[in-house]
């Protein structure tokens, strides 16, 4: 049916589902008709960026206030940001797995509630690259851990549980074919490794801590480029997961 599904039957039980980190709730606002109609999500870390993201929006698809500033829905928590540009949504997910784990929660509720069909959801985001040309484009294929497998580890209560990070190979073919209409950047399809550090977890040398010799980070990376790696961040493993559980077709 096209619609975004949620794996959790308490929420059938609930009077009132409370948004908490968005401030949007079923009872307090009318979400299908807020947003209902809802086609594209773009997420990304940075409020400032998102922002910025929404407006470029509004100046392509030629709506009405474009260059004008555009309103923070959730102007009520200083969580997440989101804006709306036509059927477009953009919002900020902070750094981190369990920044947008929170937030793609409620996101997915939200769309759930909202009664939307067929959303498209994409990150767009900074990460380091790997082997490849500086200010390059990677549009991942899969999701990878700091072992370079495709998975997601999740503590559920005290069980661990393994869940899949394979993205829409269609939709990374329709973006990589987008791109070949914009030759300011070199655009690639690859893995993209998640970790749960931005300094140690990604063999950076000058953290706070480093229990590791450049022989050894040089050793690592050479590995995860053979197994084909080519970006590394920190949200892509947790992104993949919970869309393709949820039904959303999403590329990183």
């Amino acid at each position: 049916s096209g619609l975004v599904l949620v794996k959790n039957p308490h929420l059938d039980l609930m009077e009132e589902d409370v948004l908490y980190h968005l401030d949007l709730g079923t009872k307090t606002h009318n979400l299908p008709a807020m947003f209902g109609d809802i086609k594209f999500v773009c997420v990304g870390g940075s409020p400032n960026r998102m922002r910025a993201f929404a407006q470029f929006m509004q100046r392509e698809l030629g709506l009405a206030g474009a260059g004008e500033e555009v309103a923070d829905i959730c102007g009520g928590s200083d969580r997440y940001a989101m804006y709306r540009a036509g059927p477009v949504l953009s919002i900020s997910h902070g750094m981190g797995i369990p920044s947008i784990s929170i937030m793609l929660h409620e996101l997915i509720k939200l769309l759930h509630h909202a009664k939307c069909r067929d959303v498209t959801i994409i990150r767009i985001g900074t990460s380091g690259g790997l082997g490849i040309e500086a200010g390059s484009v990677v549009i991942t294929d899969t999701a990878v851990d700091s072992s370079f497998q495709p998975r997601f580890e999740q503590v559920v209560l005290d069980d661990v549980v393994v869940r899949s990070t394979e993205l829409d190979k269609d939709l990374a073919e329709e973006l990589l074919a987008c791109s070949r209409d914009i030759p300011d950047f070199p655009t690639l399809i690859g893995h993209t490794m998640c970790t749960y550090d931005f300094y140690e977890g990604q063999g950076r040398l000058d953290g706070a801590l480093c229990s590791f010799s450049s022989e050894k980070k040089l050793e690592y990376l050479r590995r995860a480029y053979d197994a084909g790696v080519r970006n590394i961040e920190m949200e892509s493993t947790a992104f993949a997961a919970l869309c393709g559980l949820c039904g959303l077709k999403g590329e990183s």
